[in-house]
């Protein structure tokens, strides 16, 4: 195993790296700064698209050169040719000190994406789905930060995390609705660094890769749970993981060049950095476009 940094672009708040094995190319975001990056898989050809507002994830259309969007106030279309973005639904337009943050889409193409307390302070967030005829439906609530949505292999366990809840949890997904249910414990988190569950990508063999925040780690567990493996990276502030590459083999994470507040730790020159891990001897599934 190795790790490098693939670019030192020092993202306020690196998330969602995303892969497309369509266009075989690297997507992440910025979310503080409001921006979207696509690279190839070793980090040439840079390009960028500013969005109005902060964002917390993003997904690729099925129809059409754009995205889907969590932006700070709702749901958005992005236009890659034109830059243009248009919004779909503001899900919490009362709901001043929330935005919407972290999503992925599922085996039948809806974008499923959680609100959190901008101060990670309060329950204040909900997780949503939007339909791939953009009928948006509330899963739950009760959230102080929403992250790390994926779905197991087949589609029927959702896992997901209230980042603040020490907790990973796993529901019951029925793919023909959308619905959830049987929410359970997954995984406790237990970081000596004091860290916090982030973003997750499940692999080919259905085990849930977690970055945890403020501690520098990546965690490997199991269906069943248990530990399976633990990369320490060079940086506190990890925040995602992607697995890509031509052969789904190459482990893409995010980072932050600034804490969203004070209390949390600062990191080295390498802070920000989008970093990719190679020789896992392990390979991801292709992650889905949003639409029918």
């Amino acid at each position: 195993m190795r790790i490098e940094v693939l670019l030192d672009v020092k993202t306020t708040l690196g998330e969602g790296p995303l892969w497309d094995v369509d266009q075989q190319r690297l997507y992440f975001i910025d979310s503080f700064d409001g921006r979207v990056f696509r690279t190839t898989a070793d980090g040439r050809e840079l390009r960028a698209w500013d969005v109005p507002q902060k964002i917390g994830s993003m997904a690729l259309r099925k129809d059409g050169d754009g995205a889907i969007v969590s932006l700070a106030r709702g749901f958005h279309l992005l236009d890659f040719k034109t830059g243009e973005v248009e919004l779909l639904h503001d899900p919490e337009p009362d709901a001043a000190s929330n935005r919407i943050n972290d999503g992925k889409v599922d085996k039948r193409g809806r974008f499923v994406a959680g609100s959190m307390d901008t101060q990670e302070s309060g329950p204040n967030g909900s997780l949503y789905s939007i339909s791939t005829g953009f009928e948006v439906t509330k899963l739950d609530t009760g959230i102080v930060c929403s992250n790390g949505p994926c779905w197991s292999p087949d589609g029927s366990i959702f896992y997901f995390a209230d980042s603040w809840s020490g907790e990973i949890w796993a529901y019951d997904y029925d793919l023909d609705t959308g619905a959830v249910s049987n929410r359970r414990t997954f995984v406790k988190i237990n970081t000596p660094g004091g860290g916090a569950a982030d973003g997750s990508t499940v692999d080919a063999e259905g085990c849930v890769w977690n970055a945890q925040v403020y501690d520098g780690k990546l965690v490997r567990y199991r269906p069943d749970g248990t530990v399976d493996r633990v990369i320490d990276m060079p940086v506190k502030k990890v925040t995602s993981v992607m697995f890509g590459g031509p052969n789904l083999d190459i482990l893409y994470v995010t980072s932050m060049a600034k804490p969203p507040l004070p209390r949390f730790p600062g990191d080295g020159v390498l802070r920000g950095s989008l970093f990719a891990i190679y020789d896992l001897g392990i390979k991801g599934v292709p992650e889905p476009r949003f639409g029918a």
